[in-house]
């Protein structure tokens, strides 16, 4: 080559493929194509190789066609060059890909390994296969060969099951099987809709982990979860919520009832809710409450069922009955309770048996087993074995059973609770 104040190179493309990240870059391939012309003073030569060996160290492939701009100017003109149709690739020790995004058009700063870039597409993989394809209108890219980072509007998808997550941030590590999306977090899925600060994603697991202000719409069954921590297992078709939350139930889109509890683990191929933990049920129709540790509910039959201690409150008829062990059936509004009954009137009388059956429509209570019914005003007590009744308007009848048993009643005189005052 003569000596001369200018230089050209024609036909050129900067492609720098590494191996292992080696504490020195190894440049296995230098390929020219696609026609550029260069001209420049021998001072900028040594910046060109600086340059070039900063690609080459990042130990993936850096294609960029049709280079025919560099932008300089005072503040960065050491720094800065806009590359055209940038392919970036990352592959791992055995050579299976990693990660590959391409860009129209792409700004390179020697501080990010690459910029600015417009309309990129990518797709990122586990064990050679593509677990998440990436896009954006516009982005800043940076990558180390460790991970690979996206700022701007983000959509990820997953092409194996339909999930599609949107963030302003991604970050993709693969060793780490994660892939994370934050600020502004919306995921979409024909299960569920959910919106979060950030989603931490297993690709080998298929799960999802939402986290800050989650608030997470399911289809079917129809339901709003609120938390600040959600795994969704995606293969699993479960919802899991290890910290307090709430939850409302919608039918044509409208609230028919509410629950919360310390813990929560939603089935949604079987439609059924396990709340944990101070597990409460708020029904509008008919308008019950029930307290246990835990609760099963049954979306598809609408029971609400507790192994548990638990309380169910009328909140019209102020009528408390508890149990060691109770169902709900939403439909026909009856309750089923076994196990030391207890049913706490308004004027505190009460009904005490081992198993009791309570028809609500019918403002109506069964007890059967150590049947006592206790009531204030006038002071009596029926013993027996079955009782037939309405608490509410103390009319109460307290039989034998089939053990031909007596009914043995107590009638306490007024006087006697005026002396024993």
């Amino acid at each position: 080559m003569k000596h001369q104040q200018g230089w050209q190179i024609k036909k050129t493309n900067f492609r720098f493929m590494g191996g292992k990240n080696n504490q020195s870059p190894q440049f296995h391939y230098f390929h020219f194509w696609s026609f550029i012309q260069i001209k420049t003073n021998w001072y900028y030569l040594p910046l060109i190789l600086v340059i070039m060996m900063t690609l080459g160290a990042c130990g993936g492939k850096f294609t960029a066609s049709n280079q025919n701009k560099q932008n300089q100017s005072s503040g960065d003109s050491d720094s800065n060059l806009t590359f055209f149709d940038v392919t970036l690739e990352q592959a791992d020790e055995a050579g299976k890909p990693l990660w590959k995004v391409k860009a129209k058009q792409a700004k390179y700063t020697k501080e990010k390994q690459i910029g600015q870039a417009e309309n990129p597409y990518g797709e990122l993989y586990q064990d050679g296969k593509i677990v998440y394809q990436i896009k954006a209108d516009q982005a800043d890219i940076e990558q180390d060969g460790k991970r690979l980072f996206l700022k701007g509007r983000i959509f990820a998808t997953d092409p194996n099951n339909g999930v599609v997550l949107q963030g302003n941030e991604m970050e993709w590590l693969p060793k780490e099987d994660l892939l994370i999306v934050r600020n502004q977090i919306n995921g979409q899925h024909k299960q569920l809709q959910a919106v979060a600060q950030e989603a931490r994603v297993k690709t080998r697991e298929q799960t999802v982990d939402f986290s800050g202000k989650v608030i997470a719409n399911s289809t079917d069954p129809q339901l709003q979860m609120r938390t600040e921590h959600l795994i969704w297992q995606i293969k699993q078709e479960k919802l899991i919520g290890d910290r307090p939350l709430q939850f409302d139930r919608y039918k044509n889109n409208q609230i028919t009832d509410r629950g919360r509890g310390n813990a929560a683990e939603v089935n949604l191929k079987t439609k059924i809710a396990t709340i944990k933990q101070n597990a409460q049920a708020d029904l509008l129709d008919p308008p019950v409450q029930i307290l246990s540790n835990s609760l099963a509910w049954d979306m598809n039959t609408e029971n609400v069922k507790s192994n548990s201690a638990v309380r169910v409150f009328h909140r019209v008829e102020k009528l408390v009955v508890t149990g060691n062990q109770g169902e709900m059936r939403i439909p026909q509004k009856t309750v089923y309770l076994a196990g030391n009954v207890n049913a706490v009137g308004q004027r505190r009388q009460s009904l005490k048996s081992q198993n009791l059956t309570w028809y609500l429509d019918k403002k109506l209570l069964e007890a059967q087993g150590n049947v006592i019914y206790k009531q204030v005003d006038p002071p009596l007590t029926f013993n027996g074995d079955t009782a037939v009744g309405n608490l509410q308007t103390e009319n109460i009848v307290v039989s034998g059973g089939k053990s031909g048993g007596r009914v043995v009643t107590e009638i306490i005189p007024q006087e006697s609770k005026v002396n024993r005052q």
